[in-house]
Parts: C-alpha cells; structure tokens; sequence
C-alpha cells in the first residue's frame, strides 16, 4: 500500500502517530551527557497532542481505571476514533490496558510522564531571557 507521499508504509505506523518511547530512543540523535532527552519529551508531547486524548489522560487520573466503552461514552467521540487515541497513548506508555474478560481495562501509567514534568517544572522555575530586540513593540 502507498501513502500520499508514494513511499510504502509499514507496518501499521500512521502518519501523525506518537512513536513509542523505546523507538524514539532508537532512531533519535544522541544527546550530550546531561541534556534533556529531547525525543522523548517530544514523543510524549505528540501523544498528548489533541484535546481528546487529554481528556482521557484527565479521566483515567480522576477513575485510576477504566473500562474501553466507559471512555467512549465520557469522551463522547465515535468507538474506532477513541481507539484509535486510545493506541496512540498506550503506543507512548502513557497507558496501560489489559484485557478483562471480553472488555480492555485501561490505567494511567503516571512514571510515564515524569520525565515531561520535570522538563516543565524547569522551564518553569527558570527565568525568561529578556528580549534583546532593540526595536519596540510593532
């Protein structure tokens, strides 16, 4: 099958699909020794990237476990697109699902997270450097 692009897929990636943090690590440049490691708050920023996946993140903190069709409902988008987030947080580690019976029960995996907050909280404890523009305001 070919893409827009004319290039073959593999597997089942997507376009515009988080990358699992394992293979951002993989295929990502090397860093210097002791700077953040950039692919992986990007891969998890991705991840978080749409307004509905925040609000099963946002869910799933609030519940600690949820079942699949119970985030449909909440979430209130079409089953194959909540999925489809679904995947894209998981793929990320940000979540967990195991298979209860005939339904998926999914968890909030929060030391996923901890390298963004981190990140975060030194952006935000560090001072703004001042704008050496010597023209004003437009």
């Amino acid at each position: 099958m070919r893409t827009r692009q004319g290039t073959a897929r593999q597997g089942t990636a997507r376009q515009g699909t988080a990358v699992a943090p394992a293979v951002a690590a993989a295929v990502a440049p090397k860093v210097v020794s002791g700077a953040p490691d950039e692919a992986a708050f990007a891969a998890l920023a991705k991840a978080l990237g749409h307004p509905a996946r925040i609000g099963i993140v946002s869910m799933l903190h609030q519940r600690q476990t949820c079942i699949g069709c119970d985030i449909v409902e909440e979430i209130g988008l079409a089953q194959s697109t909540t999925s489809e987030h679904l995947r894209i947080l998981k793929a990320a580690g940000i979540i967990t699902g195991e298979i209860e019976g005939p339904r998926v029960c999914y968890s909030l995996n929060p030391l996923a997270l901890e390298p963004l907050r981190h990140f975060l909280n030194r952006l935000a404890h560090r001072p703004a450097a001042k704008n050496r523009s010597k023209r004003g305001p437009k």
